[in-house]
């Protein structure tokens, strides 16, 4: 027989097993409580482990607990005491001496509230992009794909303990006891009481006693070679690894750097990119991201300039429009590639401007991008004056033209830090289509 024995080190001297099925059990309240805590928090301190706090409310351990109604006696191993003795029946204690959780609290006992535990960075991302996703996305190609599935391959007679068809097995086994005529238990048993009240008969038939003691020791025999599951009636699952398309996709970062973008505007974007940079990485392995900066002038920058740069200038948005659709044209055909784009900006361009970048977004862009977002960086007092969609900068007016034509073209403002989070998860929450 194969054991296979688990050698990795749990985290910190803790087990790893307990704790991820207790993050299972209490996915709902996690998820919660993750959601409200990020949104006070920086995108530059995600990466920081965190304290959840949950009510205790489905935080125990399950366990078999012995039906009171079932009746019958039990036994239990206790420590010893000096003030009972055995048989002594020990009384329920009254109403209000226990302790007690939240309602059911005694009034002069200890209760819990909140149970509160730390997250590391893993755990947090998990629960906050376990329910985002790119929106319809499209498998492209099986060009180059590392991407492989296990399908079902039938039955095989080898395998791994974890792949154990046991339903398969069990019908096998079955099979070849009713072949082999295997005994039953209750029959030898039936013998074995047979012959034990021969036994205590006044008058001793000693032929009988032997013949029933020759057949209990055949029948017991028999059971032995013909077990009751030999290892030729295992059967396990088979896979086979077969390759899927793989959906491949490119994210356009299109980020205004001009004068009318102050630092702290500048900030919230990179916030936002920051964040997004971050989900692309960690959910999907075949993303391309390009970043593109834009004044008057737009240029592909790398990672480092695109977050680092101090570079200002002008403002004319359509360049970074003609930018993308250089790049595109270039390196990203749309037969083997899913078109992204997120825009930031804070609404201003040159004037006659915003009616170019319209132009472009219905004729060339939209028609080969999966999903289009803008994020408008504002300050908190134009948020208040441009509470209404329809009111705001010409750039933002003209924008929410394209949206009405186009449904994968979405809108957003930022206004303030906590404004990043809740945007970045509407914007990328799974659809009932898409999920």
């Amino acid at each position: 027989m194969t054991h296979f024995i688990d050698r990795r080190l749990n985290p910190k001297g803790k087990s790893l097993g307990n704790r991820q099925r207790f993050l299972r059990r209490a996915r709902t309240q996690i998820r919660e409580a993750v959601q409200k805590s990020l949104k006070d928090t920086s995108v530059a301190d995600i990466d920081k482990d965190r304290k959840i706090r949950i009510s205790t409310k489905g935080t125990k351990e399950p366990r078999f607990r012995l039906d009171p109604k079932a009746g019958g006696e039990h036994d239990f191993v206790l420590p010893g005491n000096k003030q009972f003795t055995p048989g002594d029946e020990i009384k329920k204690p009254p109403s209000g001496d226990g302790g007690g959780r939240g309602k059911e609290a005694a009034d002069f006992a200890e209760g819990d509230d909140e149970f509160e535990f730390t997250m590391t960075q893993e755990e947090i991302l998990d629960i906050f992009f376990e329910d985002l996703e790119l929106p319809n996305l499209v498998r492209t190609t099986l060009k180059d794909t590392p991407n492989k599935v296990w399908k079902r391959a039938g039955i095989t007679t080898a395998g791994s303990p974890t792949q154990i068809n046991l339903i398969r097995t069990m019908r096998n086994a079955q099979g070849r006891r009713l072949a082999l005529h295997r005994p039953k238990l209750k029959d030898v048993e039936a013998l074995q009481a047979e012959l034990d009240a021969l036994e205590q008969e006044p008058e001793i038939n000693r032929e009988k006693i032997a013949a029933l003691k020759e057949q209990i020791a055949r029948l017991t025999s028999k059971r032995k070679w013909v077990g009751f599951i030999d290892p030729v009636d295992v059967r396990f699952n088979s896979y086979t690894e077969q390759p899927v398309p793989t959906s491949q996709a490119v994210m356009f970062c299109l980020m205004d750097v001009s004068g009318s973008m102050g630092e702290r505007e500048k900030d919230l974007a990179k916030r936002f990119y920051m964040l997004l940079h971050l989900f692309l990485k960690r959910r999907y392995k075949r993303v391309d991201i390009v970043f593109i900066r834009h004044t008057h002038d737009a240029q592909e920058v790398d990672e480092q300039e695109f977050f680092y740069s101090r570079q200002s200038g002008g403002t004319i948005v359509s360049t970074a429009l003609d930018k993308m659709l250089e790049i595109q044209k270039e390196r990203y055909a749309t037969a083997d590639w899913n078109i992204y784009a997120a825009q930031a900006s804070d609404g201003y361009t040159q004037s006659g401007d915003a009616r170019r970048c319209v132009e472009m977004l219905n004729n060339d862009i939209m028609p080969l991008c999966q999903y289009y977002a803008y994020i408008e960086i504002l300050d908190e007092r134009e948020m208040e004056v441009f509470a209404s969609e329809e009111s705001g900068a010409e750039l933002w007016r003209a924008y929410r033209t394209v949206a009405d034509g186009w449904p994968n073209f979405a809108t957003k403002r930022i206004s303030k830090p906590a404004d990043i989070f809740p945007v970045f998860h509407e914007l990328f929450k799974k659809t009932e289509a898409m999920s």
